[in-house]
C-alpha cells in the first residue's frame, strides 16, 4: 500500500514537473513573441525613423539605435531593412547590406497589408522567433520594415535556468508527500490495527450495513443543534422523515424529553423518555471528549416490552419477598389461633385486600380432624378495613356443597372465583349476607384449602376489593404456595397443642390435688406451665409422723411429657422415701441415686441421649420445737418471712443437682418463730432470660416484705403479681407455709427406766392424761399400745427410754430408746410366748413405724381421735385366732 502511493506520488510529482516544464515553454515563447513584437513596433515607431530611412546612410543613424535598443530588450537582434529585403542593422556589421533570410514575401505581404508578422523560422544562429512590424510614412507608404528577434535557445535557456528550482521543488514535495504518506499510512494502520485498504472498505461497507440493520437507533447531532445522521432504527422509533438530515433537532417534532436531552448537551445514560407509546432508553455521549468534532451521539433502545416484563418480574419479586415474609412471620407461636392470625396479616395488602381462615373445630383443640367437613369455624381475620360484612371470628360457618370453600376442602385444590357477581355458588351460601359482601366492594376470591401431612385442616380465603385487580390464574399458584406453608405452620402448632394439653394433664394428674389435712403450718401454692411447653416443675406437702411435715420443691430439666414423667417419677419417690422417715440429706441422696439409674436407663434405650437432670429442695418441719430442717440440691434456697415482715434468705449449703452423685448433701436446721413464712418456690420464678436471678430474689423480698398478716393465698398472688411476666418461659412453682407450734399441753414426756415394773407407771400415767384431754375413750388402746412398745424397749432396747405423747388431730404415741434395731413383725407359733405384740399394735393403730435418730430410734403411732374400747375388745379374739395351730 505505501510503495503504491510513492510511485502514485512519484508520477504526480513528474507529471506536475513536465506539466511546469511545457507551461514554461509556452510562457517563454509567448514572451519571445510579445518583447520581440514590443521592440519591433517601438523601434519601428521611434522618432526619425522614417527620415533615417530616407537618407543617404540609415546604417550609420540606425545601427547604433538598434543595437542600444536590442541590448536594454535583451533580444539577439534588431534588423531594419528596406522593402527590397537588404538589411541597414544587425547585430554583425557584416551582415549589413545582405538580403534577409527566412520567409521574406509573407512577411512583405503582411507589411503591406500593414500588419505584423510572428514567425518563428531557422536563422544562422538556431530557431528564432521573429516579429516584424512595417514603417510606413504618413500617406500609408511602405518604407521599410524592422523585425526583432530572439533565439528559442536563448528562451530555453531561461527556461533550463529556472528548471533546477523546479526539481528541487518537485523532490522536496515528492519527500513532504512521500512522507506524510508514510506518517499517515502508519497512523491510519495504528487506527485501523494494521487493516488494508480492503479490509477497511469490507469494513465500512459492514458498518454501514450494522447501523441500519441494528434494533438500536443511532443519531448523530453537530455542535449547532443539526442533526447528522440517522440510522433507519431512529427513524423508526422517533418516526422521522426521509430528508431529515441537516435539519435543526428542534424542526424535529421529537418528544420534548427527547429533544431537550438532545440538545442540553450532558451525558445521560438509560434515560427512560416517553416517545409516543413506547418507552425509551436514550444513552447521549458527547464526540468531542478525545479531541473530536463538537456534537453529541446518540443511542436509542426500544425498552417498552422491557418495562412490562420488570413490572412481572417487579411483581414477581414483591411475591417472593412475600413468601419470604410468610416464612419468617407465620409459626412464630405455637398457638393454633395465632398462626393463623399471622396468615391473614402477612398476605394483606400485599396479596389480598381481605384474608379470613376457617380451621375444623378439632383442629383448634389439637386433635387430627378424621376428614374434610362442610363445618369450619372462622378462627382470624385481617383486612384494609374492620367492617366487611364477613362472618365474624368465633362463629360456625355451615357452607353449602357449592360454595367455592366446601369445592376446595373436598377437591383438595384451591378454587378461583375471579367475579363474585356472576358466582352462583358462592351466592348460594347466603344470599342475602353474599349481596351485602358485594355492595361493600369486595368482588373477587381464591379459596385454598389448608392441608398439611395429607390431613386438609382448614380453609383460608382471599378477598379483593374495587379498587385492586381481579384475581387471575397466575395468583392460584402463588395463594397454594403461601397456603401450603402456612398450613404447616398451622399444623404444627395443633400437633403441639396436642402434646402441650397431653403433658399439661399428666403433669396436672402428678402434682398435688389439694393439701393434706395438718395442723403444722398454713399452706397455699400456684403452678404456672410455661407457654412454651410444660415443664417438670412440681412441690409437695407430706405429713410426717409426729406432727411433722414434708415441704418439697423440685424442677426436672427440659419441658415435654418427658420431663413431666421424670418429675411424677421423683415426686413419686420423695413420697415413698418420706414414709421411710428419712432426714433430708439422706432423702436426696437416695434421690440422687434414684435419678442417677433414670439417666443410665435413658442412654441405654436412647443410644446416648443427654442426662435428665433436676434440682429439689426438701424440708421438714416440726411444730413441737418450731425447727425446720432444710437440704437442697443444685435448687433455690428458701425465703423466710418473720412475724415482723422481715425477709430473710437464709444460706443452706447448695449440693449439685440430681443426678450427678459423688457429693453428700448438708442440712441446717432454721429456728423459726410462730407465725414466720417460708417460701419455696422453682428457679422459673426468680430467674428469666431477660432478667438476672439476682435481680429476681430482690424483687421477690419486695413482694414478701411487710406484710406479716396476709393470707398465704394472697401472699402467693402478690408474689406472681411481682415476678411473673405475661408469657413465661418456664414453669413456676411458689409453696408458701405459715408455721404453727404445738401448745406445751398438747405434748407429754416422760423418761422410763430400763425396768418392766415401770410399765405400769405409764400406763397410768396416760391414762391420767388422755382424761385431762377428754379422750378417755381412747385409754384403753393407748395403754395397751403403750404397753407393748414400753416392754419391747425395755426388753430388746438401751437406755434412755422416753414415752412421748401427743395431742392433734390424732393421738400420738412415741416410745424412743438408744438402740438402732428396728422392730418387725412375725408370724408367732402356738408355743411361743411373744411375737405378738407388733401384731397387735398395727391392728389397733391406724399407722406405726420407725424413725432413726442420730442416737437411736423412735417407734411411733397413731390413733384416731374416736377410738373405743369396746370396739377394740371385739376384734382382739379373732385375731389372735389367726395364730392358733391346728390341733396335731
Amino acid at each position: 500500500m505505501l510503495v503504491l502511493q510513492v510511485i502514485l506520488i512519484v508520477l504526480l510529482v513528474a507529471a506536475a514537473v513536465a506539466a511546469l516544464v511545457l507551461q514554461a515553454q509556452r510562457e517563454s515563447t509567448r514572451d519571445a513573441r510579445d518583447r520581440t513584437l514590443a521592440a519591433a513596433e517601438a523601434f519601428a515607431h521611434s522618432p526619425g525613423m522614417i527620415e533615417a530611412l530616407a537618407g543617404r546612410n540609415p546604417t550609420a543613424v540606425l545601427q547604433p539605435l538598434a543595437e542600444a535598443a536590442r541590448k536594454d530588450a535583451h533580444l539577439d537582434y534588431i534588423v531594419v531593412w528596406n522593402t527590397a529585403g537588404i538589411r541597414y542593422t544587425h547585430p554583425d556589421p557584416k551582415k549589413i547590406g545582405e538580403h534577409i533570410v527566412g520567409p521574406y514575401e509573407e512577411t512583405l505581404k503582411a507589411a503591406r497589408a500593414n500588419r505584423p508578422f510572428i514567425r518563428s523560422f531557422p536563422t544562422v544562429t538556431g530557431v528564432s522567433m521573429t516579429s516584424s512590424v512595417p514603417v510606413t510614412r504618413p500617406d500609408g507608404k511602405l518604407v521599410g520594415l524592422v523585425s526583432a528577434g530572439i533565439t528559442m535557445k536563448r528562451v530555453n535557456t531561461m527556461v533550463a535556468e529556472q528548471l533546477p528550482v523546479v526539481l528541487g521543488s518537485a523532490a522536496g514535495a515528492l519527500l513532504l508527500a512521500s512522507g506524510s504518506s508514510v506518517l499517515a499510512s502508519r497512523r491510519l494502520r495504528r487506527q485501523t490495527h494494521g487493516l488494508g485498504a480492503a479490509e477497511i472498505t469490507r469494513m465500512y461497507d459492514h458498518h454501514n450495513a450494522v447501523l441500519h440493520s441494528v434494533r438500536e437507533g443511532v443519531l448523530i447531532v453537530r455542535g449547532d443543534g443539526r442533526l447528522l445522521l440517522a440510522n433507519d432504527e431512529a427513524r423508526r422509533l422517533l418516526a422521522l422523515p426521509a430528508d431529515v438530515e441537516g435539519r435543526p433537532v428542534t424542526d424535529l417534532s421529537l418528544a420534548p424529553g427527547i429533544a431537550q436531552l438532545l440538545l442540553s448537551g450532558r451525558e445521560a445514560t438509560d434515560k427512560v423518555c416517553p416517545a409516543g407509546d413506547r418507552l425509551l432508553a436514550v444513552n447521549v455521549r458527547p464526540t468531542d471528549r478525545r479531541g473530536g468534532p463538537p456534537g453529541s451521539v446518540t443511542t436509542l433502545r426500544d425498552t417498552t416490552e422491557l418495562h412490562a416484563l420488570a413490572d412481572r418480574a417487579e411483581e414477581a419479586r414483591q411475591r417472593l419477598q412475600l413468601l419470604y415474609n410468610a416464612g419468617v412471620r407465620i409459626g412464630t407461636t405455637l398457638d393454633v389461633v395465632r398462626t393463623a392470625e399471622e396468615l391473614t396479616e402477612v398476605a394483606v395488602p400485599g396479596f389480598a385486600d381481605f384474608v379470613t381462615v376457617e380451621l375444623l373445630d378439632p383442629v383448634l383443640h389439637g386433635e387430627e380432624p378424621v376428614g374434610p367437613s362442610s363445618e369450619m369455624r372462622r378462627t382470624a381475620f385481617c383486612g384494609i378495613r374492620d367492617d366487611p360484612p364477613f362472618y365474624p371470628v368465633g362463629e360456625l360457618v355451615r357452607f353449602v356443597p357449592a360454595a367455592p370453600t366446601a369445592l376446595g376442602m373436598a377437591s383438595g385444590h384451591p378454587t378461583l372465583e375471579a367475579d363474585l357477581h356472576a358466582a352462583p355458588g358462592w351466592k348460594a351460601q347466603d344470599p342475602e349476607r353474599t349481596q351485602r359482601i358485594l355492595d361493600y366492594g369486595v368482588r373477587s376470591l381464591i379459596t385454598v384449602p389448608l392441608q398439611a401431612r395429607g390431613v386438609v385442616l382448614g380453609a383460608v380465603d382471599f378477598w379483593r376489593a374495587e379498587q385492586s385487580e381481579l384475581f387471575g390464574e397466575e395468583d392460584l399458584s402463588f395463594a397454594e404456595e403461601l397456603a401450603a406453608r402456612a398450613a404447616v405452620c398451622i399444623d404444627n402448632a395443633r400437633r403441639y397443642t396436642r402434646e402441650h394439653t397431653m403433658a399439661v394433664t399428666l403433669q396436672r394428674s402428678l402434682l398435688p390435688g389439694g393439701i393434706p389435712e395438718q395442723n403444722a403450718l398454713e399452706v397455699a401454692y400456684r403452678y404456672l406451665p410455661a407457654r412454651a411447653g410444660v415443664g417438670g416443675d412440681w412441690f409437695d406437702v407430706i405429713p410426717l409422723p409426729g406432727t411433722r411435715v414434708a415441704l418439697v420443691v423440685g424442677d426436672v430439666v427440659g419441658h415435654g411429657l418427658h420431663a413431666a414423667a421424670t418429675m411424677g417419677r421423683l415426686r413419686t419417690a420423695v413420697h415413698n422415701f418420706s414414709a421411710l422417715d428419712l432426714a433430708p440429706d439422706d432423702l436426696l441422696v437416695r434421690l440422687d441415686e434414684l435419678v442417677a439409674r433414670i439417666d443410665q436407663d435413658r442412654t441405654t434405650e436412647s443410644a446416648g441421649e443427654g442426662a435428665t437432670g433436676a434440682t429439689c429442695l426438701y424440708a421438714i418441719y416440726d411444730p413441737v420445737s418450731g425447727r425446720c430442717t432444710v437440704a437442697r440440691a443444685g435448687h433455690p434456697g428458701p425465703a423466710i418471712v418473720h412475724p415482723d415482715g422481715a425477709v430473710e434468705f437464709p444460706d443452706v449449703p447448695v449440693g449439685l443437682p440430681l443426678g450427678l452423685g459423688g457429693l453428700p448433701f448438708e442440712t441446717v436446721e432454721l429456728q423459726l418463730a410462730e407465725g414466720s413464712q417460708v417460701a419455696l418456690f422453682t428457679d422459673g420464678l426468680v430467674e428469666d432470660r431477660h432478667r438476672d436471678i439476682d435481680v429476681g430474689l430482690e424483687l421477690l423480698g419486695r413482694a414478701l416484705a411487710g406484710h406479716p398478716d396476709r393470707s398465704m393465698d394472697n401472699t402467693c398472688q402478690a408474689v406472681l403479681d411481682a415476678l411473673v411476666p405475661d408469657d413465661p418461659s418456664d414453669d413456676i412453682a411458689l409453696l408458701m407455709a405459715r408455721t404453727r407450734m404445738l401448745a406445751s399441753t398438747q405434748v407429754t414426756t416422760w423418761d422410763v427406766p430400763a425396768d418392766p415394773a415401770a410399765v405400769a407407771s405409764i400406763r397410768s400415767r396416760v391414762t391420767r392424761q388422755l382424761a385431762d384431754w377428754g379422750l378417755e375413750g381412747s385409754a384403753f388402746t393407748t395403754e395397751l399400745i403403750l404397753s407393748e412398745l414400753v416392754t419391747n424397749a425395755i426388753r430388746y432396747g438401751s437406755e434412755p427410754i422416753t414415752v412421748r405423747l401427743l395431742y392433734d388431730r390424732t393421738v400420738i404415741c412415741e416410745v424412743s430408746d438408744g438402740s438402732s434395731t428396728s422392730p418387725y413383725m412375725r408370724s408367732a407359733k402356738t408355743t411361743d410366748e411373744g411375737g405378738r405384740g407388733l401384731f397387735l399394735v398395727a391392728q389397733f393403730a391406724q399407722r406405726w413405724g420407725t424413725r432413726y435418730t442420730p442416737h437411736g430410734k423412735v417407734i411411733w403411732t397413731e390413733q384416731a381421735l374416736d377410738d373405743s374400747a369396746a370396739g377394740t375388745l371385739g376384734t382382739v379374739e379373732p385375731l389372735l385366732e389367726q395364730w392358733e395351730e391346728p390341733p396335731l
